[in-house]
């Protein structure tokens, strides 16, 4: 086991290495360079350059060098935090990204919380109670979730809002709290807004971690192990939560390399909706904007949380089932 889980962090260490390759050239894709996309953006703003400070642009960046040097330049800075200066925002790329990062965590963090808290009991509970009125109407609500689009469900939750109530549920804060310093007043507002973007983000998923979650459990419940707990006469209740819940869970654990990446960027298309601060409006802007740096280190970052994710998966995995254990220790 020990033995594997070496091998995987060295195969994730090479995946995080190739990644940082791909980030680096979709840097390089738009024509010209950073120096020349930089001096057409002052020019536009009516801004000039001195030399001197182009020389030293080029020089920190190794523009006027061959791409593999440049890439051990840009390396050696995003090794030291540094992923050099958005050309959007003019501000250095970690500051663009660090001060929407948290809110992205936060908002991804409810939206799987909201998903999992759902998921688990409704999908035990369409097993057990298999063609019940209350596994019929969940299997409807499901497959409505699975089929309308998250963002169709954010832009009809906010004329509905905006209609009936009077109020505007986009953003995660009040006006008078967006610009405002942290205080309990504004955690509380953050957290009075937090349940829209959590119910949109999470709805889809878990309509399908539940019928993951139903058709798992009901192959478990079908295996001749539970038959012969049954006959040993161990409740119902410990058989099903102690073996065949545990066994079913492995679809939650194998996508946790995917949920990390989400932590990141959030939804795109979702966050934009809703005006949401996160880093997936960022990284859309960037791109529609040839922002290389900082579209590269958001994907580099993208790239690391997924291998992370994967990582954390294949542990979580391992501890879940212990057929998993067995065939990686073999």
């Amino acid at each position: 086991m020990i033995r594997y889980l070496l091998r995987r962090f060295g195969l994730a260490l090479l995946t995080i290495w190739a990644i940082s390759m791909v980030a680096f050239l979709i840097i390089q894709l738009p024509p010209g360079d950073y120096i020349t996309t930089y001096i057409s953006r002052l020019g536009e703003a009516g801004t000039s350059t001195s030399e001197q400070q182009l020389a030293i642009l080029r020089e920190q960046y190794g523009l006027d060098q061959p791409l593999w040097v440049q890439y051990g330049k840009w390396m050696s800075l995003v090794l030291q935090g540094q992923f050099g200066l958005s050309l959007l925002y003019v501000r250095p790329v970690a500051d663009v990204v660090g001060e929407r990062l948290a809110l992205t965590m936060v908002v991804s963090i409810a939206a799987l919380a909201f998903t999992w808290i759902l998921a688990i009991p409704i999908g035990i509970y369409s097993a057990v109670r298999q063609y019940s009125i209350g596994d019929y109407v969940f299997t409807i609500v499901g497959f409505i979730g699975l089929a309308v689009p998250s963002f169709l469900l954010a832009l009809v939750l906010l004329y509905l809002s905006f209609v009936y109530f009077g109020a505007n549920i986009g953003g995660l804060f009040s006006p008078e709290f967006e610009d405002a310093p942290w205080s309990v007043a504004k955690l509380m507002d953050l957290l009075g807004h937090l349940p829209i973007p959590a119910l949109v983000l999470g709805s889809a998923g878990t309509a399908q971690l539940v019928r993951v979650l139903r058709a798992n459990l009901l192959d478990e419940l079908r295996k001749p192990y539970v038959t012969t707990a049954r006959a040993k006469g161990l409740s119902e209740q410990v058989l099903i939560s102690k073996y065949p819940v545990r066994v079913a869970l492995n679809p939650f654990a194998s996508t946790i390399g995917f949920v990390f990446p989400t932590i990141v960027s959030g939804s795109i298309i979702i966050s934009t909706v809703l005006s949401l601060p996160t880093v997936g409006p960022v990284l859309l802007a960037a791109l529609q904007a040839q922002d290389m740096f900082l579209a590269g280190a958001i994907v580099l970052l993208l790239g690391v949380m997924t291998v992370i994710g994967t990582f954390v998966s294949d542990l979580i995995l391992a501890w879940l089932d212990p057929r998993v254990r067995r065939a990686r220790a073999a």
